[in-house]
């Protein structure tokens, strides 16, 4: 057994691990990012989409707080002045027109689970009927924090270590006997 290659094998093994650990430190698209910024991952906000054939409304529930776009089916165009009434949860909301969009307050943050939406809308002469869900899920291991790819890592990185000590134990051993003449 040639001490020199088993050694060579055995870093360069380590190498190619050291090396897999820090590309998973910087992300798999760390060159890939065109120059947007960096958006914190997290949980998606819930949400509902209703469509009809005359319009499509669109909501995201952050917290009590709705915020409701209202669109022509047809071309996509937004539609202003609409008024809109809208049940969330068989809980009726006061929709206010603001900047475009529309709002609305929930009484308080909605539970988990399905929760159905109804939504009348009037905007000129036209009037539909509207219905959707709302998926909410719970938020899940919220409070911890991503794992650090080094401590992914770190147990293949020790067997490796422990490995390469035990090879150059095992090579010292066997070049030891061959020296005394077999007698250890």
């Amino acid at each position: 057994m040639n001490l020199k290659k088993l050694l060579a094998g055995l870093g360069l093994g380590l190498a190619v691990l050291a090396s897999a650990l820090a590309a998973d430190e910087h992300g798999h698209d760390h060159d890939h990012d065109h120059g947007a910024p960096a958006q914190e991952a997290g949980a998606a906000l819930p949400r509902f989409a209703a469509v009809s054939e005359t319009f499509e409304l669109v909501g995201i529930v952050n917290g009590t707080h709705v915020a409701l776009y209202l669109d022509r089916f047809e071309d996509n165009a937004p539609v202003t002045g609409a008024r809109i009434e809208l049940e969330i949860g068989g809980a009726k909301l006061d929709v206010e027109a603001h900047e475009g969009a529309y709002e609305a307050t929930l009484a308080e943050p909605l539970k988990p689970g399905v929760v159905p939406v109804m939504a009348t809308v009037w905007a000129g002469d036209q009037d539909d009927l509207l219905m959707a869900e709302i998926d909410v899920h719970e938020a899940e291991h919220a409070d911890e924090a991503p794992v650090p790819a080094w401590r992914r890592l770190a147990p293949w990185v020790a067997a490796l270590a422990a490995s390469l000590a035990a090879a150059v134990w095992i090579v010292r051993r066997v070049a030891r006997r061959a020296r005394t003449g077999g007698a250890a």
